[in-house]
């Protein structure tokens, strides 16, 4: 795992203004717990949650980012049972599922790392937003999402919000004065607000472990030592889960290497994004994702995907790039058998019913899958089932005196 000076200056931030994650033991919602690490924010980082948290954004208003990034579902869609997100306008959804905003301050800016061969870092799933600041641009104008026509739009609301002389006072009484550059302000205000403890948190059963501060139990124990295992889970590979030491950093393990990865995942038969009119998807039910390979423009990238960090990843369902996977078994059991299985006779089968049929639909990309690291990995059911076990202790907010 590769820790940026970005991942640096971030941990900086978060760990070291001294605000104290549990509030003396006191277990608080996750929307409870932002409004009270709102106060020791600064003015930048609070007008960021204003922006981060205002309906009247999108267009026609109803959208935020928050709405798809709920805190109360570690930053993700709350609505668990469709598999993408719906944009501001109900009838219309977009391909892909919504990553987790926690820890993304911590991912370096999109590069190609010529010494590993790989391409690394950025933000969306697919790479194309180099930054956090660029990443938060794209949102308001996808007319799948929060669909306002141009930037003029957006600027002109925030100007009319309550929020808009804090916006002055943080940028300059003539901010407003040009609309790129104003864009550009409400971006950076977005991303210094989730360079804060709001988004990266450090507060898990697993943070407590590696602190010595508590024992994990014995189901815990043995899936953290098959998750990190080269023959058995071999998950570690790409979620790193010792503490880093590159550039003499002691930064808690982030639980993603940042690279990307296809692992063969099947066209999920409830994306709604097949159901969109032509305008938005030609292809209907045949609409292939490229992923990396759209962003990059090679085929030798199709069908990869950012690997997400895995803190909080039993908050998170459905799951993989277009929500395939219903539950974490659902992903092990795939990461374990899908080389063993046999291919499902039909493209389209869901992942509850290709396990009830012991099999699994072919890859939607079927070129550059990943078979080193996964796909016949041996796995006994009770290993499987300590493996998800050892990932609920990713989750943050765990508190002993509370009991959670």
């Amino acid at each position: 795992m590769k820790l940026r000076t970005l991942g640096l200056a971030v941990l900086a931030a978060v760990l070291g203004g001294g605000v104290a994650a549990s509030y003396g033991n006191m277990l608080l919602a996750p929307e409870d717990e932002e409004a009270a690490l709102a106060h020791h924010m600064g003015p930048k980082e609070r007008l960021g949650r204003m922006l981060f948290n205002d309906t009247a954004l999108s267009e026609p208003a109803g959208q935020s980012c928050a709405s798809c990034h709920d805190a109360n579902f570690a930053a993700t869609d709350p609505d668990q049972w469709t598999p993408t997100s719906q944009g501001v306008n109900p009838k219309l959804f977009g391909s892909r599922n919504t990553p987790t905003a926690m820890y993304a301050a911590f991912s370096p800016a999109f590069h190609f790392d010529a010494e590993e061969g790989l391409y690394e870092g950025g933000q969306f799933l697919d790479g194309r937003a180099a930054t956090l600041e660029e990443q938060a641009k794209g949102p308001f104008l996808n007319p799948l999402e929060m669909a306002n026509t141009s930037r003029q739009q957006v600027v002109d609301k925030v100007r009319a919000a309550k929020y808009a002389r804090l916006f002055k006072r943080v940028y300059g009484q003539d901010v407003f004065d040009d609309t790129d550059q104003a864009y550009d302000k409400i971006a950076d205000a977005i991303a210094a607000f989730e360079r804060t403890r709001a988004f990266n948190k450090f507060t898990s059963k697993f943070d407590a472990y590696l602190a010595g501060k508590v024992t994990l139990t014995a189901q815990e124990a043995r899936g953290l030592e098959l998750f990190e295992a080269e023959d058995k889970g071999n998950c570690a590979a790409c979620h790193p889960v010792t503490p880093d030491t590159d550039e003499n950093s002691n930064a808690p393990p982030l639980l993603t290497d940042f690279t990307y990865d296809n692992l063969g995942v099947p066209k999920n038969p409830n994306n709604q994004f097949y159901k969109m009119k032509k305008a938005f998807n030609p292809d209907g039910r045949k609409f292939v994702d490229r992923g990396l390979g759209h962003t990059v423009g090679l085929a030798s990238e199709d069908g990869k995907f950012k690997v997400p960090t895995l803190r909080n990843v039993a908050l998170t369902a459905p799951y993989m790039h277009n929500g395939y996977f219903t539950t974490l078994k659902g992903v092990v059991d795939f990461y374990n058998s899908r080389d063993v299985k046999p291919v499902c006779p039909q493209e389209f089968v869901s992942d509850e019913q290709a396990i009830k049929k012991s099999c699994w639909p072919r890859p939607e990309v079927a070129e550059n899958v990943n078979s080193d690291e996964l796909g016949n990995l041996g796995l006994t059911e009770q290993e499987v089932d300590d493996i998800v076990a050892f990932m609920g202790t990713l989750t943050d907010g765990w508190l002993p005196l509370a009991g959670h």
